[in-house]
C-alpha cells in the first residue's frame, strides 16, 4: 500500500508541475524578429546585450550570460572595439522570460548594420542565465539626470545599465570593480552626455571600463 500510495503522489507531483507549465502566457507572435545584439566581455565570461529600439519587437532592455568554452570567441570580443551578432529569427519574448536556449548567429566585428565583418557564420551561443531584463515603456523625458541599474556578476563585480529615456537618449554598459560606494543616478550637461562625460561621474567607484555607448539609435 505504501509503494501505490508513493506513486500515486509522484504522479499527482508531475501533473501538478506539468500545469504549472502550462500557466506560462502564450509568447507575443509580434516579438519573433532578428535581434541583434552586441557581445562584451569580463575575464573569461561574455556577456549578450540586446540592441533595444523603442519599437516593437525590440522595445526590450535585455542582458544575458553566455555559455561558451570557444577561446577564439572569446579573445575576439575581449580584444576588438566592437563586436555585434545578427541572430536567426525567434521571438525575444523566450529571453524575457529567462528561458535557457541556444541561438543560432553570424558574429561581426563592428555594428552588424553598419559595415561590420563577418567573422564567424552560423555560431551556436549558448544563452545561459538571464541577468537583466527591461521593457521600454512608461520612459522618463529625456534628461540631465540619469539613472543605472546595476547588475551584479560577483562580490565586487557590477555592470551598470543606463536606463534609457525617451528620445533623445543613450544606450550604456560599464563595468565597475565596486570598492566603494557608487551612486546609480548621475546629473550630466545634457540629456545625451559624451561618454568620456559619463565615465567621469564614476571614476572615484572603483576599476572602470566601458562595455558599449550607443546614441545613433536613440535621437527620434
Amino acid at each position: 500500500m505504501k509503494s501505490i500510495s508513493c506513486i500515486l503522489f509522484l504522479v499527482s507531483l508531475l501533473g501538478f508541475a506539468h500545469a504549472e507549465e502550462k500557466e506560462l502566457p502564450p509568447l507575443d507572435p509580434e516579438y519573433v524578429g532578428v535581434h541583434g545584439m552586441v557581445l562584451v566581455s569580463h575575464s573569461s565570461k561574455i556577456y549578450a546585450s540586446h540592441l533595444p529600439l523603442y519599437h516593437k519587437p525590440h522595445d526590450v532592455q535585455l542582458l544575458y550570460k553566455i555559455d561558451t568554452k570557444d577561446v577564439a570567441l572569446v579573445q575576439l570580443v575581449r580584444d576588438a572595439q566592437l563586436v555585434t551578432i545578427k541572430p536567426e529569427e525567434f521571438n525575444l519574448q523566450r529571453l524575457m522570460r529567462g528561458e535557457k536556449m541556444t541561438i543560432t548567429a553570424d558574429v561581426y566585428i563592428g555594428h552588424f548594420e553598419r559595415d561590420g565583418i563577418v567573422t564567424y557564420e552560423n555560431m551556436s551561443l549558448i544563452f545561459d542565465e538571464l541577468l537583466y531584463v527591461r521593457k521600454l515603456d512608461d520612459l522618463e523625458e529625456s534628461n540631465r539626470l540619469h539613472k543605472y541599474d546595476v547588475v551584479s556578476i560577483n562580490k565586487n563585480d557590477k555592470i551598470y545599465v543606463h536606463q534609457i529615456q525617451q528620445a533623445p537618449s543613450y544606450d550604456q554598459l560599464l563595468f565597475i570593480d565596486q570598492t566603494a560606494g557608487c551612486l546609480q543616478t548621475i546629473n550630466t550637461s545634457s540629456g545625451v552626455p559624451s561618454q568620456d562625460e559619463t565615465l567621469r561621474r564614476f571614476l572615484n567607484c572603483g576599476t572602470l571600463k566601458p562595455l558599449y555607448y550607443e546614441t545613433q539609435d536613440f535621437t527620434k
